[in-house]
């Protein structure tokens, strides 16, 4: 809710999106889709990497889209708009709720399991101490609780990916899944993505879909 207007101020400079093409065309777009924007902005990103980037952030009528210097200087307007059409996807078809909601569920898991461990008095003397140790019973807990993350994190990663799927049919449908296409291709070129991960470890690994597969899933529109 307050990354955009506090905590990334601190490390990036953020300027308003200047009146012209651009800033119009995603103001049409955005409602035309139903997006309540408050603001737009271009991010500096280019100081710390060439990696190009959008991001909305914010809830109910404060939402801000945040676009990198990189993904402008590299990017048509119409390929721009592709990529905030697909993260307009993500916010109309309640993936960042879905998400919140995971982290929270992922979060106390965790929490409750922790609970268990801090109290118990074997764990410390399993791992060679003569007195019970709150110490070494987070060490303990990490230790043990590691398979159950990395579960955790394949079960994430495969809704991820859902969503990733989902987000580009939205553009698709509700802009140009061609255009969207082409920027796809030049993020992946920028990013210097892998074309053709093992499937087994873009399984376990990927929070994306590779690239082959969401193009052809777009083309199928």
């Amino acid at each position: 809710m307050f990354y955009a207007s506090w905590i990334l101020p601190l490390f990036n400079r953020l300027i308003p999106l200047p009146e012209g093409e651009l800033r119009t065309a995603i103001e049409e777009y955005s409602r035309k889709a139903g997006f309540q924007l408050n603001n737009i902005f271009v991010m500096d990103g280019s100081k710390r990497s060439a990696k190009a980037n959008a991001f909305f952030s914010g809830l109910g009528k404060k939402k801000k889209i945040v676009l990198f210097d990189t993904l402008i200087q590299k990017h048509t307007t119409a390929e721009l708009l592709a990529v905030l059409a697909h993260e307009t996807g993500h916010y109309q078809l309640k993936h960042t709720r879905t998400g919140l909601a995971l982290s929270l569920f992922q979060t106390g898991l965790m929490f409750f399991l922790l609970s268990f461990f801090l109290g118990n008095k074997d764990l410390a003397l399993a791992l060679g101490a003569t007195e019970p140790s709150f110490h070494l019973n987070i060490l303990a807990f990490g230790i043990l609780y590691s398979p159950v993350s990395n579960v955790m994190s394949i079960f994430m990663n495969r809704i991820s990916r859902k969503h990733e799927f989902e987000a580009d049919a939205f553009a698709g449908k509700t802009n140009d899944a061609g255009q969207l296409i082409a920027a796809l291709k030049k993020l992946s070129a920028d990013n210097l993505s892998n074309l053709t991960p093992h499937p087994a470890y873009a399984y376990v690994h990927y929070s994306h879909p590779p690239l082959l597969e969401r193009l052809k899933a777009l083309q199928s529109i």
